[in-house]
């Protein structure tokens, strides 16, 4: 049986939760923590993407679309958002309740705190900063629906013992050095940083996977809109604001154009 984190209590904003096509199972969003805006996800050849401001704290804002608990298990740069191990699918997770909503906004430090998410050049980046830049610019979220009861199951086979994902990472010192590397050949690539504490309080809860492989995972991609214009992502010239059926309060009636 495997010990997984829970948060406390669920967004109560309906605005808060946005039901995309972003996940079967979990929808996933990032959310701008200072407007509360729901950051757009566009579509290119497949792959999902968001365009990100340096500086902005965001949340990843994770929906149960199900009648039943799932496990998240959510990356970051290629790191897992609780332990900060070089991420895998088998590590640990957030467990939400049937049609739960909730915002992970940060790198958990203790069962009270995280560290905020914020957007930054690549070699501010958490992951840069310990030497892990090659998965800079991408969040990903592994979905795992709970086991059947105990009685409704085979009888049961003792759980393997999670292995320490640091057992099998490279040289701290190459890493790091690779990491350096990455990060001055494209600095002005986004990455997210560790910023300042915040609370967000959890607890320790037990959760059995159905099966060893992740239900569904989403990947979001992310970059500065300038960048995600460069790769053709984005158009060039977006309209600057969202157009307005009714951009004024005005009566009378229709009057001639101008000739």
């Amino acid at each position: 049986m495997r010990l997984a984190v829970s948060l406390f209590t669920a967004l109560a904003l309906a605005g808060c939760v946005r039901l995309a096509d972003a996940g079967a199972r979990v929808d996933v969003s990032l959310i701008d923590r200072s407007t509360g805006e729901i950051l757009d996800i566009y579509r290119h050849r497949g792959r999902l993407y968001v365009a990100g401001n340096p500086g902005t704290r965001y949340a990843v804002s994770l929906h149960n679309r199900t009648s039943a608990r799932v496990l998240t298990v959510v990356s970051v740069d290629g790191v897992n958002a609780i332990s900060g191990q070089t991420a895998s699918t088998s590590q640990t997770g957030y467990v939400l309740a049937p049609w739960q909503s909730t915002e992970v906004s940060g790198w958990r430090k203790s069962m009270d705190e995280v560290a905020a998410f914020y957007f930054t050049s690549l070699d501010d980046s958490y992951a840069a900063r310990t030497g892990r830049a090659a998965n800079v610019g991408v969040i990903g979220v592994a979905v795992f629906p709970q086991a059947a009861p105990p009685a409704a199951r085979a009888p049961a086979v003792p759980q393997e013992v999670e292995r320490d994902a640091r057992s099998d990472q490279p040289d701290a010192a190459a890493a790091r050095a690779t990491g350096e590397a990455l990060a001055k050949s494209a600095p002005s690539r986004l990455g997210t940083g560790h910023g300042e504490r915040i609370d967000a309080p959890a607890r320790h809860t037990e959760f059995v996977r159905a099966s060893a492989t992740p239900s569904e995972i989403i990947t979001i991609h992310y970059d500065s809109r300038a960048n995600l214009i460069a790769q053709g992502v984005l158009s060039a010239h977006p309209y600057r604001t969202r157009p307005n059926p009714f951009p004024a309060a005005s009566g009378g009636f229709a009057p001639d154009p101008k000739q």
